[in-house]
Order: structure tokens, then sequence, then C-alpha cells
């Protein structure tokens, strides 16, 4: 999994807290604070009051507006203090946060994709001051001077990382004057709002999909109510097949290819870039409606469940066909039907446990046994081993039917958003992943409403155990050699690290996540009588 900069930028602290491990019998978790850069423009615009108020007889254009609310993208966000609303013909941008950039355009919105430029032509006094930029086109002085506004944004949720922001398509942003749209004509009308945004970088993993990419979309797009145009840069068959199923519960358009479709779309308003919180979560002190990560969860729920329903369909459908093959069988050959039921019954009652299974790299290589001692605890256990063509229905619908999750920290413990809230989730923290197991995992689990319990292993659980000497920092303090940068962390934690549990240690998570459920369920059973 890819952390990069980011990882290696807040160990070292802006102003952050150091975490405080709040460590019990069943494990803690941990929390940082972020601090968000100055705004850059706060200088020029207080210069730009002054010559308003010293010489106000030298201006005879309107003085830009923040107050106006037309529609629905200068309602978006009422609570976020830049570019909450705008009027029509502008193109306003906001830059201030860590993460990422959005610009936000009302009136006659254009796209043209060969020169990756998105054109907003609307009616300005003619004796305003401009700022002419030069064109991208290369079509002379006399497109140069028709030009009121250029911006540039890439729009993908990972600004402060330079390395992946140099793989994205870079879109350019160009006000024009009432009229020159006559030049540019429309292929395609809508009447709804368009959302830019790019499926690059990271994308093809699933910590980067669900973070940078779904998350985000639905922060920004969930207040237009489905009456929305998605416009994608870096365009993926496979990443719309994936989440074709949460898109259709954002949208009820057909998303575009930026790149692949030549023709002039034309849209009354777009948003160009995507907001995003924290880690895997949704701020509702942020988000319009005080929507959360549940109302989130919530769409997954509705996303998935037609796919759900006609899975367990054919599951019916396989074992009525099962029944008949059996019922045509001799009669000593025909299973013992009660005992089947008996013990259908039985498991019923049971905890289901989900084991997120590894291969490789962090991979538990006593898992057989630990999964054997949790069935002998109580627990009715389903080892999971999903991989890229995994389709996420099927891994939605058995972490969804489950009521704990177990598995060593990675990009798949992104999974944690299909269990459901009060469910338990363990994570096993092998060394040297203690910061981002709990910052990217622990904390989203608890802001989800999951039971988390965060198992730290101890040197001897893990194989490096016999790689180094005993007293090495590398077993002893591994949060000492961050200052050796990510590629070494990789390296040795992440790429070359497997665990053995040590199981009688590792028995009183179970226990804990076990005691949790029976607690759980008696409660629930006293409300209902």
């Amino acid at each position: 999994m890819v952390h990069h900069q980011r990882y290696h930028q807040l160990r070292k602290g802006e102003d952050d807290e150091e975490a405080q491990s709040l460590v019990d019998e069943c494990g803690g978790s941990g929390y940082y604070k972020r601090t968000r850069p100055k705004l850059l423009a706060l200088l020029f615009l207080s210069l730009l009051s002054c010559c308003f108020v010293l010489a106000p007889c030298l201006f005879s254009f309107p003085i830009y507006s923040f107050g106006e609310h037309d529609g629905p993208v200068a309602e978006m966000d009422a609570k976020t203090p830049l570019c909450s609303s705008i009027s029509n013909g502008t193109i306003c941008c906001d830059r201030s946060a860590f993460r990422t950039d959005i610009c936000f355009m009302k009136g006659d919105v254009r796209t043209h994709s060969s020169s990756s430029s998105i054109f907003l032509y609307g009616s300005r006094n003619p004796n305003a001051f401009t700022d002419h930029v030069s064109s991208i086109s290369g079509e002379g002085k006399e497109f140069e001077e028709e030009q009121l506004q250029h911006e540039k944004i890439k729009p993908y949720t990972r600004k402060w990382e330079a390395s992946v922001m140099d793989t994205i398509d870079e879109l350019h942003l160009i006000s024009k004057k009432e009229g020159y749209g006559t030049h540019h004509h429309c292929d395609v009308h809508h009447d709804v709002p368009a959302v830019f945004f790019s499926t690059g970088g990271y994308t093809g993993n699933i910590y980067h999909e669900f973070n940078d990419g779904i998350l985000p979309l639905y922060i920004t797009s969930q207040h237009l109510n489905k009456r929305v145009v998605f416009v994608i840069l870096e365009y993926h068959d496979w990443w719309i097949t994936k989440y074709g199923d949460v898109i259709s519960q954002l949208s009820d358009y057909p998303p575009i290819d930026f790149s692949g479709d030549n023709r002039t779309h034309c849209f009354p308003e777009a948003i160009v870039g995507l907001r995003i919180h924290d880690e895997l979560t949704v701020d509702s002190s942020l988000v319009e409606g005080n929507e959360s990560i549940r109302d989130f969860r919530n769409l997954l729920d509705q996303a998935y469940l037609p796919r759900i329903r006609s899975l367990i369909q054919a599951k019916e459908q396989e074992v009525q066909s099962k029944m008949k093959e059996e019922q045509s069988l001799p009669p000593s050959l025909k299973p013992p039907l009660e005992t089947g039921k008996e013990e259908q019954v039985h498991q019923l009652k049971k905890p289901k446990l989900v084991v997120l299974s590894r291969t490789g790299s962090r991979a538990i290589t006593n898992e057989d046994l630990m999964v054997q001692m949790a069935k002998e605890i109580g627990f009715q256990v389903e080892v999971l081993r999903p991989n890229r063509a995994t389709e996420l229905a099927k891994i939605y619908r058995v972490l969804n039917s489950s009521d704990a999750m177990v598995g060593v920290h990675g990009a798949a413990m992104t999974h944690l958003l299909f269990l459901q809230p009060g469910s338990v989730f363990i994570q096993v923290i092998p060394l040297g992943t203690e910061w981002p197991a709990e910052t990217y995992y622990g904390e989203p689990a608890e802001k989800l409403g999951l039971k988390y319990m965060g198992y730290k292993i101890l040197p001897r659980e893990s194989s490096l155990y016999n790689e180094y000497a005993k007293d090495d920092p590398v077993l002893r303090d591994p949060d000492s050699l961050a200052k050796k940068g990510w590629e070494f962390t990789k390296r040795v934690y992440l790429d070359h690290q497997t665990v053995t549990l040590d199981l009688r240690r590792f028995r009183k998570q179970l226990v804990c996540a076990y005691d949790y459920y029976i607690l759980k369920a008696s409660r629930q059973s006293h409300f209902l009588s």
C-alpha cells in the first residue's frame, strides 16, 4: 500500500499532536490531528480592496460577489467560506486545503478535450479590468485577448504528493466574454451540473480507490441528489465495472470519458476536483445535511443489495437443484437430512468471524491454527481471500453478514467499510506499521461505529526476529527508523515480513470479540423482549 511522503510528513508533524495510545486488554487505537496551510490569496485581496476604497471612481465594474445563491453548485457547502457561492460567469477556486484543490464554474460551461480545457462563457462588463493570459491553443492574439480568467487544476486528492500528481492530467479552466461561445458549438446539452475528477494516480489499490476517489466523490456530489454528470479523466473501463453499483447511487446519468469523448459537452455548472476530509471517513460538520460515514455505508447497502439478492437467489436455485439430484439417488447414498438441519441451526447461533487472508508479505503463517482456535472459542469462521478480480458485491455480502473481521494491516483492511456498525474489527499490526495501521484503519473503524481491537505483534511474532540481532532498532524501536524514509519502511516492514501469531496471546483478542458479541446479543434480546 502506498503512503509515500504523506506517511513521513505527518510523522514528523507540522504542529501535529503525538498519538495517544488507548491500550486495554482488547487493543487500542491512535488519533492524529493535522494542520492546514494558510491561504495564499489574502494579501492580493487586501490590496485590491484598498484600491476599491481609495479610488472607487476609477473602476466601472462590479466587485466580485460571494453572496449570491443560484443553483446547486453555488449552495454546495454553506459551511465552507471559499467558493460557497459564486455569481454567474465566474470561476472560483479553493486552493486552501492540504489534500486537494477544487474549482467551481457557473454559467455556460463547455468542454474541449483536445486542449484539456473547460471553457466558461458569460456576461461581463466590456470596460472591466481583465488579466489576459497566454493562449494554450496557439490561435493568435485575438484568442489570447478574449480570455478573462485562466485557472489550472489537477483534479486528484493527493496534491501534497508531487510524485503522483506529476502523473495526473491537468485541466485548463478558461472564462471568455459572452458571444465567443458561438465559435464553440455544443454537441451535447446537459441540464444538470458536472463533476470532473481523475481516476489516475494510485487507482488500482483498494484503499486509494475508496479514500482518494469514491469517498471524495460522495462528499462532493451527494447534495446534488443524483442530478449530476461525472466527467472522468484517466478513464478506466474496469473502474466503471467495479464501482458501477456505487456510481449509480450518486448519479442518474452515464459517466463521460473526458479524453475519449471529443464532443463538446455543455453544462450549466461544473465542479472540478473533489473534496476530501480524512482517512476513509466523512466529516459530518463539513457536509451539507450533516451526512456521515454511516450515511455513506447506507449508500453501499443500497448499491449492493440488488446484486446480493440475485446472488442469494442463485444460491437457492443451486441448493434446490442439488436437493433434486439427491432425491434421485438410492437411499444408501442420501445424506442424513436431520443431522444437516441440526448442524445448520447450531451454526446460526454462533457469531460469524471472517478472516481476511493474505498471501506473501504480512501473511499469517499459522492462520489455520488461528482459525481452529476461533472455532473452539465459539465462532463460525469463514476465510475470505479476495483479489483484484473478486466482485465487490460478493465481498460485501460476506462481511455485511459477519459479526467480526480479522486481518493484517494492508490495503485490504479498507473492506472494514463493509462491516455493519457494532461489528468487531481486529487488525493485526506488524512491526513498523503501528502508525499507518491506527491512522488509516483504526481511527476510521471507530468513526464508523465498529468495535476496534488493534493487536500489535511482539518482535518474536515477526519473521524479522530471525533476520536481525535482538537489539537491532528494526526490532527494538521501529519508530526511530522512520527518518530513513518510506522506501526503507516499505522494503523492511511491508514487503518482507510475515507474522506467526502467539496463539495464547492472540486468544485474548478473540475471546474479547466473542464476549462483546454475546453481551451485545443479550442486550438486543432484552430490548426486544
